[in-house]
């Protein structure tokens, strides 16, 4: 982000790594991990804005400098995404499961899987139960479920596969 807006990404790297340094206090504090960070980066010398943006990135200081709200958007993205945190691991993890089960409920439906962190489902029927026709409204009409009845982030591409075999053995 900083790179895109001309800003020094190595600064800006260097605030995101240091960020959540105040994580690992050596003493005990009342201070929050965010101000006890640009405590600790401040003692040690650390560029100004990079204190700035440790201490800012919970906004209990004000931000002054362009890479704060830089750090703290990084912040919230990485927290947002899957298994950062304990209770979104398992929201995440019912999110797949419910998504599985919405698609297995429909006739003809053998297998069914979320893949790529729940943004793709792949739903495998049964060759002699579901036409190609069906196929087509089958991968619309669980799309279509799924945004109606479902919370979820970005989108989801469902992809329904009929797949027939014809296997002989000659001998």
């Amino acid at each position: 982000m900083a790179s895109e807006l001309g800003l020094n990404p190595k600064l800006a790297k260097r605030a995101g790594l240091l960020h959540d340094i105040g994580k690992v206090p050596d003493e005990e504090t009342e201070l929050s991990h965010a101000l006890l960070g640009a405590k600790l980066a401040e003692k040690y010398g650390e560029n100004p804005a990079v204190v700035n943006a440790i201490g800012a990135h919970h906004d209990e200081i004000e931000m002054q400098y362009v890479i704060s709200p830089i750090v703290q958007a990084c912040d919230a993205i990485s927290g947002a995404r899957p298994g950062a945190r304990r209770e979104i691991m398992q929201q995440y993890l019912q999110r797949i499961k419910d998504l599985e089960n919405l698609a297995l409920a429909y006739q003809g439906v053998e297998k069914a899987y979320a893949i790529q962190a729940g943004r793709e489902l792949r739903v495998i029927v049964e060759a002699e139960k579901v036409t190609d026709a069906d196929s087509d409204r089958l991968s619309f009409e669980i799309a279509q479920k799924i945004q109606n009845e479902m919370t979820f982030p970005g989108q989801i591409k469902v992809t329904v596969i009929r797949e027939k075999r014809a296997v002989n053995v000659a001998r």
